[in-house]
């Protein structure tokens, strides 16, 4: 009873009962959350006995299901001409308790963003992330800034970065989100950018190296050097390389660099068995899209490896992750090939939007859909 009344659940009797302060509320397809508008977070779990449920049925006659401009899920009785934001199925709900897995694995392939971090508080904690305006970069920066985190979005284009961060403070309007310049394509640029990040005398726990390009025609960077090797490793490489102080100063920190299982599918080795950096950028005689992309993923992995087996004694490690096959993103926009090729997988993998819409750390709203009062994102800047 002490941990109860610690927590703030003592003054009911049932079991079902919500405490003061907590409220039921059901998503657009049925899966119910609790609002606690006290400390204005939500979660799935019922506070007291911890159950997950759904709503069970369909609307009853005469009932329609609405969303107002905040993406608050409402309801139309359009017999007696009233509307709520209660779901006139919540007294018939179901529990929805899976089965624990009985092996190591707690995900898999169908598991989401906020399905993962559910619970999580990442208050105080610094990522980066490249390529955070659109596709897996963007889903992976709104759930860690929606769980606490200051994250920030390293961009090629500064509007389309802004953007980004206008949606997530959409969902979140006290999220610490921030965008950021960063050209992987231009060498200078991306030691702009660490001279910039390192001014805010910021911690920098989690760097995620994100950005690719995927089928893009050959083409020279700046630097010289074909743009598919330089954008997708060796931009990363000279990052990872300038934030190295911060990150071992930040410890435990940790690096993630996104590559492909298609990394399987190609060679960087001569015919002796020796590196061919001819091969790593090629000439335009010798360049083949997909190739390309191949061997960029292949360093990807070969440079996390080598990065965990340095850092890990100071404290930071690095995982480089396979984000699964054919994910509809935008990383195919260079030829129409990949897009149809993409558009024809698509009914048959993951969505970039398959998720069960509340997190588990975020805003929670009244009971006329507004979010409650309090101060203003801001940006990441200043200490923590």
């Amino acid at each position: 009873m002490a941990a109860l009344k610690y927590a703030g659940l003592e003054d009911t009797d049932s079991e079902e009962e919500l405490p003061p302060g907590w409220e039921e509320r059901t998503t657009k397809d049925g899966w119910v959350y609790y609002a606690n508008h006290l400390e204005e977070k939500t979660q799935w779990e019922h506070p007291k006995s911890g159950k997950r449920k759904r709503v069970a049925g369909d609307l009853p006659y005469g009932w329609e299901q609405e969303t107002d401009e905040n993406g608050q899920v409402y309801f139309v009785d359009h017999i007696n001409k009233r509307t709520t934001y209660l779901d006139p199925r919540l007294a018939f709900t179901v529990e929805d308790n899976p089965v624990k897995p009985t092996t190591r694995q707690k995900y898999d392939g169908n598991s989401t963003a906020m399905e993962i971090l559910q619970g999580r508080d990442l208050s105080g904690k610094v990522v980066i992330i490249t390529g955070a305006n659109s596709g897996i970069g963007f889903e992976t920066a709104k759930s860690l800034a929606l769980h606490g985190a200051c994250v920030i979005l390293a961009c090629r284009s500064v509007a389309r970065g802004n953007d980004a961060v206008q949606r997530i403070l959409g969902e979140w309007h006290k999220a610490k989100v921030e965008a950021m310049t960063l050209d992987l394509a231009s060498l200078q640029s991306v030691q702009h950018f660490a001279e910039a990040f390192k001014s805010k005398n910021l911690p920098l726990h989690i760097l995620i190296c994100n950005a690719a390009v995927f089928g893009a025609p050959w083409s020279l960077t700046e630097d010289g050097l074909e743009s598919t090797f330089q954008v997708n490793h060796l931009g990363h490489f000279y990052l990872v390389q300038l934030l190295e102080d911060v990150l071992r100063q930040s410890s435990p920190a940790r690096v993630v660099v996104v590559s492909s299982e298609s990394h399987r599918f190609t060679e960087i080795k001569d015919s002796s068995g020796k590196l061919d950096f001819s091969l790593l950028s090629p000439s335009k005689k010798e360049y083949w899209a997909m190739l390309a992309y191949n061997r960029s993923k292949l360093c990807n992995i070969l440079f996390s490896n080598e990065l965990n087996r340095r850092l890990s004694p100071h404290g930071v490690t690095s995982n480089s992750v396979h984000p699964g096959n054919m994910i509809y993103s935008s990383i195919h926009r260079n030829w129409w090939v990949y897009t149809l090729l993409f558009t024809l997988a698509r009914p048959f993998t993951k969505s970039m939007t398959e998720c069960r819409g509340i997190p588990s750390s975020g805003p929670a709203h009244d009971k006329q859909g507004e979010e409650m009062s309090g101060t203003k994102a801001s940006c990441c800047t200043g200490q923590f």
